[in-house]
């Protein structure tokens, strides 16, 4: 299995990945979504790299043109709410990409635990195509891992899965390598941080991506 921390490389990519961090910032919702979405597009690019392609030929007002186009059938999946500006970022390069969608909480118990619930999924067929799994955030993993799973039990199994995540903890890294499939799994993220709360939130992180999405729930 491969992983691919986009922010060791230095680009305009830092500048987005400030931008959501900077709890002023944070407060201008929509500059939260467009700079999610953003980082959306360039690992979606990133990603692009990687894949197969054929050579096609197009016709111009001139002429003929010569190709390369890809050659895989895209499905990209996200987990809702918080994932949805994420999820439109890849939608923006790949926009012939069938999509997926999976509703997963956490149901927290009295001493401050909790299990992650996947209720709804909607998805055509998976098999022998390509997933892009994409999650702002992977805390844990389990939610990640669940999601896949509950996936390919409605739609099948993929040909090849690109987990992507705007930040990664290094125990929802290594939950994640060590609970997908490793010959058919990469994962990419814009940014790697160290520590969980007791909450299981990343830190520093960039606290709860959905409600500084949409707005903090009830």
């Amino acid at each position: 299995m491969t992983l691919h921390i986009l922010s060791q490389q230095n680009s305009v990519l830092n500048k987005f990945i400030a931008e959501i961090r900077d709890k002023r910032i944070q407060k201008d919702s929509m500059r939260f979504r467009r700079n999610m979405e953003r980082i959306g597009e360039i690992t979606a690019y990133e990603i692009s790299k990687t894949f197969s392609y054929k050579l096609c030929v197009v016709e111009t007002p001139l002429g003929e043109a010569s190709v390369e186009m890809i050659d895989e059938q895209i499905v990209v999946a996200t987990i809702l709410r918080a994932g949805l500006p994420y999820h439109q970022g890849f939608l923006n390069y790949f926009d012939d990409a069938q999509n997926a969608f999976v509703s997963a909480y956490r149901k927290s118990t009295k001493d401050g635990k909790f299990t992650v619930k996947v209720e709804y999924i909607s998805c055509g067929s998976l098999e022998g195509k390509t997933l892009l799994l994409v999650d702002p955030m992977l805390a844990t993993g389990s939610s990640l891992v669940l999601t896949y799973n509950a996936l390919c039990e409605k739609g099948g199994t993929p040909a090849y899965t690109h987990v992507a995540a705007v930040v990664a903890s290094e125990q929802g890294l290594d939950y994640a390598m060590k609970n997908m499939p490793r010959q058919t799994t990469t994962i990419w993220t814009a940014v790697v941080d160290e520590e969980l709360t007791s909450r299981s939130y990343i830190v520093p992180g960039i606290g709860d991506a959905g409600d500084l999405a949409y707005g903090e729930k009830i």
